[in-house]
């Protein structure tokens, strides 16, 4: 495997993600000195030869800071209005700061439908392919405007994550406030230890990922570890830097170990698995017992009935779920062969026992291993 340096050099398409917090001071209002900072090193790596997406936030924190706003609005309508007012302030600052460096941008509003649908992903990404092929940056942002739960992404991590899949990008760098990921809080611990490099993402990473994000943004870590397994899964490495620190993609390129470099598997993920794995909304929850834990977190085996505990959620045949352990840490997705009630039925129970308890027997497993995924 490359070290990070020279995978840097061989690097052609970026997506890059910046936070509310970056971009934004605390009370909402654009920080004019760090988007010119950012605009200035996106278009420097541009007329190098890289192609940029750049994914950014801010459009609901900066409405609230236009209108006045003592606090972010708690409801969706009145997100949707701030949404609507700070998206359009957000897209003329940038619109306006990369044209003084010569590059145009296109705005770019996505929702999950755009993902999840075929035939919209497919417009997604033909459209964004036609528009690096004219040398523009896109900008993108989540339709929030618009977006209700059922349709949401629900965080731009996840989302920049969505968008580097979707163009095959050779590497994603979010940009936070924090240096990267810490081995415990270090808002909390000042003796936190960066984790620089990350060859696989395990429960011991998702363990020191918890915390949230800051009262203008939505995300914390661990939106930004999910961000790096449906990067990684197909195989995009992505990297955590700090957006307050001074030209840190500068930095970056040029070979400072900086960061939390997420390293890319080395197989990549079937488009149907990593549909199951990220492309969907879950519909429930199987808390499984530690030696189902311990079977499926190999990779090699369906999700029996007798090692479920407990389940969560009401869901039907053909709905993706999420599986944890008894410490809920997910371990896969995968696509149910019977509805929670069967399920709460049968837990616990040997497949040769499912027929005399529910008077049938359509599947010996209740997640067989070709429809699900070890995240």
């Amino acid at each position: 495997m490359k070290d990070r340096l020279e995978y840097l050099k061989s690097v052609k398409r970026l997506v890059v993600k910046v936070g509310t917090s970056t971009i934004a001071y605390p009370n909402g209002l654009l920080n004019l000195n760090r988007i010119d900072a950012l605009v200035r090193q996106l278009t420097d790596l541009h007329n190098s030869g890289v192609e940029i997406l750049l994914v950014t936030s801010g459009a609901i924190g900066v409405g609230v800071g236009k209108l006045g706003l003592k606090s972010k609005p708690k409801t969706i309508p009145e997100k949707q209005a701030a949404a609507a007012v700070g998206q359009g302030t957000l897209m003329h600052m940038y619109e306006k700061i990369f044209s003084e460096y010569g590059i145009i941008v296109a705005q770019i509003l996505l929702t999950k439908e755009d993902i999840t649908h075929r035939k919209r992903f497919l417009n997604a990404r033909n459209a964004l392919f036609s528009i690096l092929d004219y040398g523009v940056i896109p900008i993108i942002n989540e339709n929030d405007a618009v977006a209700v739960d059922e349709i949401k992404i629900g965080q731009n991590d996840t989302l920049s994550a969505q968008v580097a899949s979707l163009v095959e990008a050779d590497l994603l760098v979010l940009m936070s406030d924090i240096d990267g990921l810490y081995d415990s809080n270090p808002k909390e611990n000042p003796k936190a230890k960066l984790i620089s490099h990350v060859q696989e993402i395990d429960s011991d990473i998702e363990k020191a990922a918890g915390g949230t994000g800051s009262s203008l943004g939505t995300g914390g870590m661990i939106t930004k570890i999910l961000a790096a397994k449906i990067a990684t899964s197909s195989s995009i490495p992505m990297l955590i830097v700090n957006g307050q620190t001074k030209n840190v993609l500068e930095s970056v390129f040029n070979g400072e170990n900086i960061g939390t470099w997420f390293c890319e598997k080395e197989h990549k993920l079937h488009a149907r698995k990593r549909w199951i794995a990220f492309g969907t909304t879950l519909k429930g929850k199987l808390i499984v017992d530690k030696g189902a834990s311990y079977a499926l977190r190999k990779g090699e085996n369906s999700l029996l009935s007798s090692g479920i505990l407990k389940i969560e959620g009401k869901f039907s045949l053909g709905m993706i779920v999420s599986i944890t352990d008894e410490d809920n840490i997910e371990i896969a997705r995968g696509i149910v062969n019977y509805s929670s009630e069967e399920i709460d039925l049968i837990k616990g129970l040997k497949s040769s026992e499912i027929e005399d308890k529910l008077g049938y027997k359509d599947y010996d497993e209740v997640i067989h291993i070709n429809n699900m995924v070890v995240v």
